[in-house]
């Protein structure tokens, strides 16, 4: 099976189609956020959300904590997904998968420590899917995102293997290391963000070249 590829950070209906049109299988709809790059607001993320076509999937990454805000949160966006990127209750992901049973939700995993592990069991009854990344949603300033910096791939790996659900692997991703990240890794997807932009603006042939070298790992 190869390995799926999200675009983060479309800020546009062209972003969109550059993303599109490079195969990529999902796109992320950044919401506002502590921090980080490509946030734009509900009625673009809604606007874009409506009109890319199946089968890629719409990712709306909200910073809501609790269910009720989350669901609301996606009842003015409706994407198909919802990539959830603060360390939520348990209590609030249970919540959420029944007010929101036909929205596919991703958990975002901050890998700062092998610790990260323990959060599988607490949230996969919840969710379809993981996502780890490397921000740091303890700090004085809060990251949830968009940081371009990798973590510790060897805890990344364990993840994958001891995960019951598909793991994305985000965090300093580009067409430098996509192959290696696809051999260490070995995860059900990539997402990326800073590594196919210039200037702030999604580069298409960063993104063409990223996806040849994720594709032929």
């Amino acid at each position: 099976m190869r390995v799926r590829i999200k675009v983060c950070c479309i800020a546009s209906r062209e972003e969109a189609q550059i993303a599109i049109n490079a195969g990529a299988d999902a796109v992320g709809l950044v919401a506002r956020m502590p921090s980080g790059p490509g946030s734009i607001s509900d009625e673009e993320i809604a606007d874009i959300a409506a009109w890319v076509p199946p089968p890629v999937a719409t990712f709306m990454l909200t910073a809501e904590t609790t269910a009720d805000a989350i669901s609301r949160h996606l009842d003015r966006t409706r994407p198909t997904t919802v990539q959830i990127v603060s360390h939520i209750d348990q209590a609030e992901a249970a919540k959420l998968a029944v007010l929101q049973p036909h929205v596919r939700r991703v958990q975002v995993i901050h890998v700062e420590a092998e610790r990260a592990l323990d959060l599988i069991p607490v949230y996969a009854p919840y969710m379809h899917a993981f996502l780890l990344d490397s921000g740091r949603p303890g700090a004085d300033a809060t990251e949830l995102g968009g940081t371009g910096r990798r973590h510790d791939w060897s805890i990344s790996r364990a993840f994958v293997e001891a995960s019951p659900l598909p793991v994305f692997l985000a965090g300093g991703l580009s067409a430098d290391n996509a192959r290696q990240a696809v051999r260490d890794v070995k995860p059900f997807g990539l997402d990326l963000c800073t590594g196919v932009r210039t200037n702030g603006r999604l580069d298409g042939a960063k993104l063409t070249a990223f996806m040849a070298a994720a594709l032929a790992a």
